[in-house]
């Protein structure tokens, strides 16, 4: 018997919300058949792997340290993925924004002031929209898709990089390893509480969520991003142009991934090396998803997100977890959360045989 998937004519708010948790539930199921067949004891390893990471304060502000980049990407993503603008290269521009900043850094780097640590986020701000600018111009001009040409860039950003630390801006008090100079206290961003490594950045990236939630639902700029996605036609006929929308999104997200890139840099990491983070740019995709696009969710999801991180970290050493767990976690959650959405707005159904009658 034949089926079919067809669009449900109306999809529950209560629904929309609830796929995200449905999601989570069967990632923490999946991750247990998982750990299973890796020969580790299923239960103690989600204890470390979800629960440990948040029973102390100094694990509390390891949390935010890992979510304050990841909420402040996602943030900027979502505003282009409303409007159906898919900038993938969050990464890159996370990249090349750090490398703006590490370039005022290093270029200060005798020099003290209060003046410096402004101009980094100024140079990694601009650093991101430029990089994001990329795409955005190949897509209005030459009409080529800013999935690929954003993902593309990724890597040249992260080679660029690899090239200034191999050479020119290694240091030479490194013992030969590919990283700069250590960034002067005139560089590096304050802490909230001695003890931890809770910076300043966390404050910025919570005050920017809460603009972006006025943006997308108080100014005409939001709301017109909101057209442009949902009803394009509409959008058109209103006068709201397609192009001028997708500028806005990658700026603004490119800008937002360049500061948490400097962020990164002036914070935790303290200088700039090959790699400087592991994959935020493309985690923060699925956190703008699973926290549906809001600002409030988006933050709830970025700190879910960094258990998995800090959590895998814990598993690693307490179970000898493998490494390449936590991407598999944070894949199954991905997977789980598009087929759950998927599931909301078709749903499956079967087509019945027509008898074709012959004249006698």
């Amino acid at each position: 018997m034949p089926f079919k998937m067809e669009p449900r004519q109306e999809v529950s708010r209560t629904v929309v919300y609830a796929t995200p948790v449905l999601a989570v539930l069967l990632t923490v199921i999946s991750g247990y058949f998982l750990f299973l067949c890796l020969g580790l004891s299923p239960a103690t390893t989600l204890y470390h792997f979800l629960i440990s990471p948040t029973l102390t304060f100094y694990g509390w502000s390891e949390l935010c340290v890992k979510a304050g980049p990841l909420v402040l990407i996602a943030t900027g993503l979502a505003i282009g993925f409303r409007a159906n603008v898919w900038n993938i290269g969050a990464e890159g521009q996370l990249t090349f924004g750090a490398i703006g900043a590490g370039g005022i850094a290093l270029a200060f780097w005798n020099e003290s002031g209060l003046w410096i640590l402004p101009l980094m986020c100024l140079a990694g701000i601009l650093g991101g929209m430029i990089y994001g600018a990329i795409p955005a111009l190949l897509k209005t001009r030459f009409g080529v898709s800013e999935i690929l040409t954003s993902l593309m860039l990724t890597y040249v950003s992260t080679l660029g990089l690899g090239i200034l630390v191999y050479g020119p801006w290694r240091d030479p008090q490194g013992f030969n390893f590919p990283q700069t100079r250590m960034f002067t206290d005139s560089s590096l961003l304050p802490l909230i509480l001695d003890g931890t490594r809770m910076h300043v950045g966390i404050l910025v990236t919570l005050a920017i969520s809460l603009a972006a939630w006025i943006l997308m639902t108080r100014t005409i700029a939001g709301f017109q991003v909101k057209v442009v996605g949902e009803a394009p036609a509409a959008a058109r006929f209103a006068g709201f142009s397609r192009n001028r929308t997708i500028w806005m999104s990658f700026l603004v997200s490119g800008a937002g991934a360049g500061l948490a890139g400097t962020f990164e840099a002036a914070g935790p990491v303290g200088q700039l090396v090959p790699h400087l983070t592991p994959g935020y740019g493309f985690t923060a995709i699925i956190v703008a998803f699973l926290g549906r696009l809001h600002p409030i969710g988006i933050i709830v999801a970025g700190f879910l997100m960094a258990i998995s991180y800090n959590g895998g970290e814990i598993a690693q050493v307490e179970d000898r977890l493998p490494q390449a767990a936590t991407g598999v976690f944070q894949g199954m959650l991905l997977f789980y959360l598009l087929a759950c959405d998927f599931l909301s707005r078709y749903r499956l159904r079967r087509i019945s045989a027509r008898r074709e009658v012959t004249p006698s």
